[in-house]
């Protein structure tokens, strides 16, 4: 008797990824998996443990730290290593400002979070890292759009958009020189909305902020930014309490939040499949410098 299995639209996303990262640890000899304590970094981390299962994760894990994170994301963070007994390396943003390879903005409005691509790098350069997976999709934004799933990065660490090598039938291109690294997207073709029913069907936990929660936010271009001791006020504002959700956490200083009750898994599920707009457009202000604002960041190293 021949019996047909057909995968779900999520199954077959999770396959393609565990067979990513299963290439990437046969194929180099270095990688390192850059995990923030944000929903993607925590779903592409279930995924790694998942693919080597029951075996340990056969590669670290990279934070690189602007030293404006939230205090729930770290403490997740921190949590989730020791409970897997993955190793951790971060890179700080503050040792590149003292050692002067970068100038920290001041003011209202300044965000260390440019400042990430020197700290990268130098961490890529130091551990002498030759792939390193990073939680992006390509629903993100146009320049997220434009990547390969292995994304060839030159020995300065920049992105050539118009560089990158063909994937036909999902082979990927591993070679490179020493001093070069590829940046690995498992999650390329996974959108907002699947990340969350993964999330609701696998039951990952994830940092509190992503659940709707009470908390002094103020609005600043029209945006939610969570008054925290890292946000600078400008004249005129004042923090009011509001029932506040994120849909993505970075940086506390350019993260905005959006207005929400969504406490659950399936509440999240049901409030992005009714939204029209991007998490990143909503919600990061970093992303509004310009429409080239991230290509221009991804050509100097950035993710």
């Amino acid at each position: 008797m021949t019996v047909s299995y057909e995968m779900t639209h999520l199954q077959a996303l999770e396959a393609e990824a565990v067979h990513i990262v299963r290439e990437v640890a046969a194929t180099f000899e270095r990688p390192v998996l850059l995990f923030s304590g944000g929903k993607d970094s925590v779903v592409m981390l279930h995924l790694a443990v998942k693919a080597f299962w029951p075996a340990p994760l056969p590669f670290g894990v990279l934070h690189v730290d602007t030293g404006h994170n939230f205090d729930e994301v770290l403490a997740f963070r921190d949590e989730s290593v020791r409970r897997l007994g993955v190793r951790l390396i971060v890179g700080n943003v503050q040792d590149d400002i003292d050692a002067g390879r970068v100038v920290e903005e001041t003011g209202p409005g300044a965000s260390r979070n440019r400042l990430q691509t020197t700290t990268l790098l130098r961490t890529i350069g130091e551990h002498r890292f030759d792939a390193v997976f990073g939680g992006a999709r390509r629903d993100e934004e146009k320049a997220r759009a434009k990547e390969r799933v292995f994304s060839f990065r030159d020995r300065h660490g920049q992105w050539d958009p118009r560089g990158q090598r063909p994937e036909l039938w999902n082979l990927y291109n591993a070679h490179h020189r020493q001093g070069e690294h590829i940046r690995v997207f498992p999650l390329s073709n996974w959108t907002e909305l699947d990340i969350w029913r993964y999330i609701r069907d696998e039951h990952i936990e994830l940092p509190s902020l992503y659940y709707a929660h009470r908390r002094p936010v103020v609005a600043r271009d029209g945006m939610l930014l969570a008054s925290t001791r890292h946000l600078v006020l400008r004249d005129g504002e004042e923090p009011v309490d509001a029932l506040v959700r994120f849909r993505t956490v970075g940086d506390a200083t350019c993260t905005g939040c959006v207005e929400s009750s969504a406490a659950t898994p399936d509440e999240v599920v049901t409030e992005i499949a009714a939204t029209r707009v991007t998490e990143r457009g909503a919600t990061r202000a970093d992303d509004r410098i310009s429409a080239a604002g991230m290509e221009d960041r991804k050509r100097e190293g950035y993710f």
